[in-house]
């Protein structure tokens, strides 16, 4: 192989394709200075509720608050217990503490989701709600989680953050609860050019809530009729969202076609364990944010890799939320979560790969297991 070198996420490329619309939208905003609560944030919410099939899209500052300000809207109390999965980013479990409510940590199961079987075996006479964490471009069996949640009267509220676009049955992540999340950060399949987040709810008053929490608890006369957060998505970036929302399924269909291309070069190598395949599930429709695999032999061939030139990551900088000393989750035993964290990690996946880039990085796998190329 001819080396070469291929960044696990790569921000310039990404932007140079698309660089004149996009300093074409720039200019358009900035040239009439429209920032904060402006049209192209109402245009933006109403197309992304319109994609998601859903009633209300708020934008928000970032993921993080979009959690915190879904779990106010939700009525969670503190003293409360949410029931999340220990594998995901910190924010999910933070966004609960800060709503002093009380993060229950669940396993995760063979497809690093959120174990349904773990869920119902923590729940309490306290738990208000399970937050499925809709993680790497994958929807959870929201069947089993809503049947839980719904022979124990608990409300559900998604962490769809890595989510959008992915489907359980038909349904969209991020629509299943009473409210659902979203990150639009820059290395999301749907992103900005920094921080970004949406609220997304088919309940009227749930949304009026998360509109008055957003922005320092004003009604629409300018009234403040609540305390409440400046956690506004701003214009230019609900502009630039807005723009990148139309090419959005092209995206979703590129990442699908690197995923078929990793199964069908990876899928033969015993030590390794894949995502589920694109074509695997018919349940499910997986936009593959993330290409998370598990490898015996995890960490000579990350080395491999990065001698060949290819920049892989560990997830969460290789702990689940329990794994933080910190955070006070010492007596946590989450074992099939400990095990996959020995063994994961996460390969390129982003829509500036080539087919040849994949080729590569493949080739690169299959030479350290000392295979065909």
């Amino acid at each position: 192989m001819n080396q070469r070198s291929i960044p696990f996420f790569n921000y310039p490329a990404l932007f140079a394709s698309q660089k004149k619309e996009l300093m074409e939208v720039i200019e358009d905003v900035c040239s009439r200075g429209a920032y904060i609560l402006q049209r192209d944030l109402r245009e933006f919410e109403l197309h992304l509720a319109e994609f998601l099939n859903i009633q209300y899209a708020i934008g928000v500052a970032n993921g993080t608050d979009a959690l915190i300000i879904a779990l106010r809207a939700a009525g969670i109390k503190p003293g409360d217990e949410v029931i999340l999965p220990s594998h995901t980013y910190i924010a999910t479990a933070a966004s609960v503490h800060f709503v002093e409510a009380i993060p229950v940590l669940a396993d995760c199961g063979k497809d690093h989701m959120i174990d349904p079987k773990s869920v119902k075996a923590l729940v309490s006479g306290r738990t208000r709600a399970i937050m499925p964490v809709q993680l790497n471009g994958r929807t959870c069996d929201m069947d089993a989680l809503q049947a839980i949640s719904g022979r124990h009267g608990l409300i559900i509220v998604e962490d769809a953050a890595q989510g959008l676009g992915s489907k359980f049955k038909g349904r969209h992540a991020g629509t299943f609860g009473i409210a659902g999340t979203f990150s639009l950060y820059p290395a999301k399949v749907l992103g900005c050019f920094g921080d970004g987040g949406a609220v997304v709810t088919d309940d009227s008053q749930v949304a009026e809530k998360i509109s008055l929490l957003r922005d320092h608890g004003r009604n629409p006369d300018g009234e403040v009729v609540t305390w409440g957060l400046n956690s506004r998505l701003d214009n230019l970036q609900a502009a630039i969202l807005d723009y990148k929302l139309k090419t959005f399924p092209q995206a979703i269909q590129r990442r699908r076609e690197i995923a078929r291309l990793y199964v069908e070069s990876l899928s033969e190598i015993e030590d390794i364990v894949l995502p589920p395949g694109p074509d695997n599930d018919s349940d499910r429709f997986d936009v593959y944010q993330n290409y998370e695999i598990e490898a015996g032999e995890r960490d000579r061939l990350r080395s491999h890799l990065e001698k060949a030139g290819v920049r892989t990551i560990i997830q969460w900088g290789g702990k689940a939320v329990h794994q933080f000393k910190g955070l006070g989750f010492e007596s946590h035993h989450l074992p099939f979560t400990e095990r996959m964290f020995k063994r994961c990690f996460m390969l390129p996946m982003n829509t500036a790969l080539t087919d040849d880039d994949v080729h590569y990085i493949c080739e690169a796998i299959r030479t350290f297991y000392g295979l065909k190329t």
